[in-house]
């Protein structure tokens, strides 16, 4: 489902070397609130590197401030253009603190682990976004119930068309907030391990153990009814034919 990135180069991340600013570069961040200081040559503002980061994604985690306090949440959540949406019950407490006031949203991929030949120097691989922007709530009934079906497409594209209806009682009691990809950073992390020239010599195995995100296969819901099989669209997702 996700790939390991320092095996990729047609993506577009961050196919230099450790230390190497990414491929694209613009200028400098949107504002300081989203500027990057500790390791800056790996960071990028690129919209389309900030896209593509999202894009490989599902779980963003979403900071609010409750009675003064920070409060981070785990969320599911969707690309619409060049905005990020979240969903939730009314009544729960991030869509209730977020809407209509500032949040920070990171999405984070771990790719791997940087095995060094000192222990200072143990690094991850990695690919990260960090947002921030005024959470806005969809009110319009045709656009919110629009993303409330994008949720669904990102997870299983094609899933849409093969449930029911949405009734308006399920999509009154969701609501949807909307944040603008404008104040995005990236930060990338990709290749070897970074050792004190000295260390190189060190009789100790050094390098990357890969990481990734791969689809299981499918397991039936117990009451699922006889007959019915797997979706073409999962056999594609998963690789499975539960047929074999």
């Amino acid at each position: 489902m996700t790939s390991n990135a320092p095996e990729q180069s047609s993506t577009g991340l961050n196919t230099s070397q450790p230390g190497e600013p990414p491929a694209s570069q613009p200028d400098g961040p949107p504002s300081e609130s989203v500027r990057v200081h500790r390791g800056a040559d790996r960071a990028s503002y690129d919209q389309q590197i900030v896209h593509e980061i999202l894009d490989a994604g599902w779980l963003a985690h979403v900071g609010t401030v409750r009675d003064g306090l920070p409060i981070v949440i785990p969320m599911f959540y969707a690309r619409d253009g060049d905005c990020i949406l979240i969903h939730g019950a009314p009544a729960s407490g991030v869509i209730r603190r977020g809407k209509g006031t500032d949040v920070c949203i990171t999405v984070t991929h771990l790719d791997g682990f940087v095995l060094a030949r000192s222990s200072f120097h143990h690094s991850v691989n990695y690919r990260c976004v960090m947002i921030i922007g005024e959470a806005q709530l969809i009110t319009d009934p045709a656009e919110k119930e629009a993303a409330l079906d994008l949720f669904v497409e990102r997870l299983i594209p094609g899933r849409m068309a093969q449930l029911r209806p949405s009734t308006t009682k399920e999509i009154q009691g969701t609501s949807v907030l909307r944040v603008s990809l404008e104040q995005a950073s990236t930060k990338v992390r990709t290749g070897d391990p970074i050792d004190d020239e000295e260390d190189y010599d060190y009789d100790v195995w050094a390098g990357v153990v890969p990481l990734t995100t791969l689809a299981g296969r499918p397991i039936a819901d117990a009451r699922l009814r006889e007959g019915i099989e797997l979706p073409e669209n999962l056999k594609v997702l998963t690789g499975y034919d539960l047929a074999d």
